[in-house]
């Protein structure tokens, strides 16, 4: 049986990459929730004041930068209760930048956690299903999986999860790291599958609007299934665990997920049915040795369920939705609108020959 939350309510939280695709929302939910606010990444300061909404400052640092004793300046002078690490790097990046921002950021934030005077703050980490590696070949990935990441990416956002782990056993520092599936939504970053093929259907129907051919739509080997999570869901799940007991969430890794692994060129051929455009997609051919990452990853999300009370409640659909209205023209028709499908059903669509 799930302790008592506390309520968010009065709480101070901090944001780190707080102007992000993730922690500009967590922002924004913890904010409506009752909570104090503040957001931090170097480009804050540059955020208006009425974007920021009722409750929510922006403070600007440079996190990749930062000592812990800046970091800890930040937290202390804030009053914080919480802390969400949503700062990070992942696209555009190579492993030394990717090792500055997913690993090496983290160890200096526990530092700074670790030196604050007074009650334990609760640091919620964003991790990636991509720590993982392959995962479970055949099933869904629990939390006691062994760990083998295959890219940059995964390596060095494993590291980060470690320092967390390593924090709360040597120093008492009270962390958990949600490790996260493949997270979509409107503002999805450009440099993800979901963003590029988002950004070319938007351009597409401007194109049509202006009665011009769209572009084909060019992309890498389509051969993945991934396990995919809404904006949304993540945002509930930082909530709860940001407000669960010390004693229930402290040292844990926690998987966020659909618990669904859907094949990438389905997703694709989706997000073109729902935006009503017809669009040819050319994949790239496939070399030996041409992948990168694994080919098929999937979540067990029981754990969050029996500790935090969580489970993803959108549907695919509801999140590829989301995306295409914040890409498209609002002038774009839609003009047959497919029947709603689940994540299972793609899934399904996606291992027809």
């Amino acid at each position: 049986m799930l302790s008592e939350p506390r309520p968010v309510t009065g709480l101070s939280v901090v944001v780190l990459g707080g102007t992000g695709f993730l922690g500009r929302r967590i922002g924004a939910a913890c904010a409506m929730a009752g909570a104090r606010v503040h957001l931090v990444s170097p480009s804050a300061p540059s955020v208006p004041a009425s974007d920021l909404g009722p409750g929510v400052s922006a403070v600007g640092l440079d996190l990749v930068t930062a000592s812990p004793q800046e970091i800890a300046a930040v937290l202390a002078a804030a009053g914080a209760d919480v802390v969400v690490n949503a700062a990070g790097r992942a696209w555009q990046a190579d492993e030394a930048q990717m090792a500055a921002g997913n690993t090496e950021l983290v160890e200096r934030v526990v530092a700074a956690l670790a030196a604050l005077p007074g009650a334990p703050v609760r640091l919620v980490q964003l991790g990636t299903v991509h720590e993982y590696g392959a995962g479970a070949p055949d099933a869904a990935t629990g939390e006691e999986h062994e760990p083998a990441p295959v890219t940059p990416y995964g390596r060095t956002k494993l590291a980060g999860t470690r320092a967390v782990l390593r924090a709360r056993r040597e120093q008492g520092v009270d962390g958990v790291v949600l490790r996260l599936a493949n997270v979509i939504g409107a503002g999805v970053p450009q440099g993800s599958l979901f963003g590029r093929v988002a950004a070319h259907l938007g351009a597409a129907a401007r194109a049509d609007a202006r009665g011009e051919k769209a572009a084909e739509l060019r992309l890498p080997a389509l051969r993945a299934a991934r396990d995919l999570v809404d904006a949304g869901d993540v945002t509930a799940a930082v909530l709860a665990a940001a407000t669960a007991p010390e004693t229930d969430v402290a040292g844990q890794v926690i998987n966020v997920g659909r618990g669904t692994a859907v094949p990438m060129r389905a997703l694709v051929d989706r997000m073109i049915a729902l935006s009503g455009l017809e669009l040819p997609v050319v994949e790239a051919a496939e070399g030996p040795g041409s992948r990168t990452d694994v080919a098929r990853q999937c979540l067990d999300v029981s754990r969050a369920q029996r500790l935090l009370g969580w489970r993803p409640l959108r549907s695919l659909d509801d999140s590829l939705r989301e995306l295409l209205a914040s890409v498209l023209p609002p002038e774009h028709p839609r003009p047959g609108t497919p029947p709603r499908i689940t994540a299972d059903a793609l899934a399904e669509e996606g291992k027809r020959p």
